[in-house]
This record gives C-alpha cells, sequence and structure tokens, in this order.
C-alpha cells in the first residue's frame, strides 16, 4: 500500500483509538467519579455559605446591617446574592454579577428568625472556577491517566515512523554516501509495495546506470582506441616500408600510397562518426518537442520507407491501429532519425537478398508503440542485452564489411529516452531482429 494511502488511514487509526480509549476510561472511570466530586464540592460551598445564611439570621431584622453585609460578600467573593421573602414571591435584595447561567451554581439556603421561623430564602449564584474543576486533586487525580495513555499510543506512532520511514530514509542517505563509480555497492533490498520501496528500486536503478555508464565510457575509449590503432599501425608500417626502401619500384611504391591514402580515409570516417555521435548527444540536450499526430508519423513514415526500400528490391509491410487526433510531443527530426537507423540496421544486417522489413503501430495505455521487424539473420540470444551499448557490434567482422561504429542503436536509446519513452530488442516472429519502442501520448 502506498504511503499517501497508508499514512492518512494511519492518522484516523490512531484518532479513533484515541477517542475509543477516551471513552472506555470515561466511561469506567471519570462518570463513576465526577457525581461524588461534584457533591463534595456542592457540600463544601453549602456550609460555607451556611455560615453567610446565619449570619444574616443574626443581623435579622436590622435590613440596613444585612443589606451592608450581603453588599461586602457579593464584592469580596464575586457571587450573585439575592434575598427573596418567605413565599418567594418578592426580592428583596439583589447584588448579581454578569456572567454566563450556565458557568453558575445555584445554593438555596433559609435565613431563620430567633424563633425558628424562616424569614427569608438567601439565593447564591457561585461561578465554576478552574480550581473547582481542573485544579481540584480529585479531578486531576481521575484525569491523570489520560495523557499517559495519548503518549503512550504516540510512543508506539513514533516507534513505527522510526523503523517504516526515517530507518530505510537513512540506510538509503548511507548507501548515497558509500556509491562509488569505481567499486559496485551491494543493492538495497526491500520487500515494500510503497513510495519507500520505490525509492529503493529507483536508488538501485541510479547505481546501474552510474556504473554501466562507466563502463560505457571504458568500453568507448577501448573502442576508439582500436578503432585508430588498427589503421594507424598499417600506416606507419607503410610510412617505414616506403623510408626504408628508396629503391622500390614505382608501381610498388604507389600501392603503398593507395593503402596509406585508404587506411586515412578511414581514420578520418571513424573520427566523423564519433563527431556525429557526441553531436547528436549535445543536440538531446536542447530538443523542440512539438505535438505530432501519430498516425500522420506512422504514414509518412511507412509511405516514405516503403519506397526506399522498394528501390533496394526489398519489401516492406506495415499496419496500425492508431486513431485520428492522438497526439505525441516530440522532437520529429529525432524521431525520423530513429527509424532512420532502424531500418539502416535491418537492411545492413539482415544478411538476406530477399530480405522483408515489417513496421507496426499501436496505442495500449498512455504509450504509442511502434515496431521495426525483419525476417533476416537476427541476433544471438546472449548479444540481445547488449545491442543498445555504445559501440557494441555483434559480429567485429561484420563493421569492416558493412560499415557501421555500433552507435546506431545507442543514439535510438538516447533519442527515445529523451522523449521519455523506452525502447527493446526481442527475437522476431519473423525470423530476425525486432525493436519496439513507446513515446508517451499527450493526454
Amino acid at each position: 500500500m502506498k504511503l499517501k494511502i497508508k499514512l492518512p488511514l494511519l492518522f484516523l487509526l490512531v484518532f479513533m483509538i484515541v477517542i475509543f480509549s477516551i471513552g472506555i476510561y470515561a466511561k469506567s472511570t471519570i462518570i463513576g467519579k465526577v457525581p461524588f466530586i461534584q457533591t463534595e464540592i456542592k457540600e463544601k460551598y453549602t456550609a460555607k455559605y451556611q455560615k453567610n445564611a446565619d449570619h444574616v439570621s443574626e443581623l435579622y431584622p436590622d435590613m440596613e446591617e444585612i443589606n451592608d453585609y450581603l453588599k461586602q460578600i457579593y464584592e469580596d467573593q464575586n457571587i450573585s446574592i439575592i434575598l427573596h421573602n418567605s413565599d418567594l414571591s418578592d426580592v428583596v435584595l439583589s447584588f448579581r454579577i454578569s456572567s454566563n447561567k450556565s458557568m453558575l451554581t445555584n445554593y438555596w439556603l433559609p435565613v431563620k428568625t430567633f424563633d425558628n421561623q424562616i424569614a427569608f430564602f438567601m439565593e447564591i449564584e457561585s461561578p465554576i472556577t478552574i480550581e473547582d474543576t481542573l485544579l481540584n486533586p480529585e479531578y486531576f487525580q481521575i484525569l491523570l491517566p489520560l495523557p499517559s495513555i495519548i503518549c503512550f499510543i504516540f510512543i508506539i506512532l513514533m516507534i513505527y515512523f522510526h523503523f517504516n520511514i526515517t530507518k530505510p530514509i537513512q540506510i538509503l542517505n548511507i548507501g548515497l554516501e558509500k556509491i562509488s563509480i569505481r567499486r559496485p555497492f551491494a543493492p538495497l533490498y526491500s520487500k515494500r509495495k510503497d513510495e519507500i520501496g520505490d525509492l529503493y528500486k529507483r536508488f538501485n536503478e541510479m547505481e546501474g546506470r552510474l556504473h554501466l555508464s562507466r563502463k560505457e565510457q571504458t568500453d568507448m575509449i577501448a573502442a576508439i582506441a582500436h578503432d585508430l590503432k588498427t589503421p594507424l599501425t598499417s600506416i606507419n608500417g607503410f610510412v617505414e616500408l616506403l623510408a626504408t626502401h628508396k629503391n622500390l619500384p614505382e608501381k610498388e611504391k604507389q600501392e603503398y600510397y593507395e593503402l596509406i591514402q585508404k587506411k586515412s580515409k578511414h581514420i578520418t570516417e571513424l573520427i566523423s562518426y564519433f563527431s556525429t555521435f557526441t553531436k547528436e548527444e549535445l543536440e538531446l540536450e536542447s530538443i523542440d518537442l512539438k505535438p505530432v499526430e501519430a498516425l500522420k508519423l506512422f504514414e509518412n513514415i511507412a509511405v516514405e520507407y516503403e519506397t526506399e526500400l522498394s528501390g533496394l528490391d526489398y519489401e516492406l509491410t506495415f499496419k496500425h491501429t492508431f486513431a485520428a487526433n492522438l497526439f505525441l510531443m516530440i522532437d520529429e527530426h529525432m524521431i525520423r532519425r530513429v527509424f532512420g537507423n532502424l531500418f539502416s540496421n535491418a537492411v545492413r544486417y539482415g544478411g538476406k537478398q530477399e530480405l522483408k522489413v515489417y513496421l507496426n503501430g499501436y496505442t495500449q495505455g498512455d504509450y504509442a508503440y511502434f515496431q521495426v521487424e525483419d525476417n533476416g539473420a537476427g541476433v544471438p540470444d546472449k548479444d540481445i542485452a547488449s545491442l543498445f551499448l555504445k559501440f557494441f557490434m555483434v559480429d567485429k567482422s561484420r563493421q569492416s564489411q558493412n560499415g557501421g561504429m555500433g552507435l546506431g542503436l545507442a543514439s535510438c536509446k538516447s533519442i527515445i529516452e529523451h522523449h521519455g519513452g523506452e525502447i527493446y530488442a526481442f527475437h522476431s516472429e519473423y525470423g530476425g531482429l525486432g525493436i519496439q519502442f513507446r513515446l508517451p501520448l499527450v493526454m
């Protein structure tokens, strides 16, 4: 499950566990104890206010003294005091504070005369204070376990995050620090199917590409050195022969000069290949992407190469399932170069007089797929995976016969990947080699 789904579900689960735990605790502990605590608090204040009522009884019937006394209590204790007559039909005195009625507690106390008769009923409205609730030792004692429960749940959550997110990222950082272009690093293994697992997979792929890039660079230098060394050795041999044998017949000298010229031309061609490939790689950094209809691109390519192959006495068969108004965001010049390399390879290495080439196009998901296949000699299984490596040749002996430097398919791979696509090689059902590449559709 992806983290973008897992984490919200996890937080929802934690929230529900917290609420459920609080509910269970409240039902089993708080609800049972609160009424007793409230009763104790009310009894405490009732006893306190009863003393005030008893003092009013002592002052009775001097109403002026009673008024001054109740006013003093009102100001000192910040409580409302309403003195009602004995049948509650009229208010004798009233001192009220401004407060929300829901935040007041009412106390009714009788004020008796010396002969134990009820003279007044004294109503007191007392605000509920913090000291009576949160700071009350009894309340504090029953509420104390709640933070502990919540802390325990969040500690479990922190442990989960450490082992499932923080630690895997730390391992990845350590891997990044140890990565070296000269020495392979043990792949990071993870069974996870979420973003962390994808990150490990991408890291391994990145390291693989890094080492592949270094190998390609090493192979490129070796290939350049090898391909230049062979003709240069011949040239040096002929020059030395001409320098040491000054009396050679003119005809023989001319033959040597022609061989030197031929080898020099070959070196020039090699340098031209390297220069062209480097130029193409630089052009890829500034490709000009424009919307191109897949159907029209396919049909134009098919018509162009059907004519070209027909002129070589070869046959092109093509089919597609592209619908109208399906667009690719591509540099058309670059993509045409890919098709050119693929058709050129089919002709150059097909190895058949009655060569047939097959072009197929279709869409699947968000991609347009193109396939170029032939009924030629094909490629051995062991070489399929190496076809897109720079300077790779299936048969080195064919290089001199057919031309090429093993850069065509490597160039195709670079172009397709710069367009956000992928390219593959496979054994064609027609007997030869098949190349398939895909390009993202504009959605």
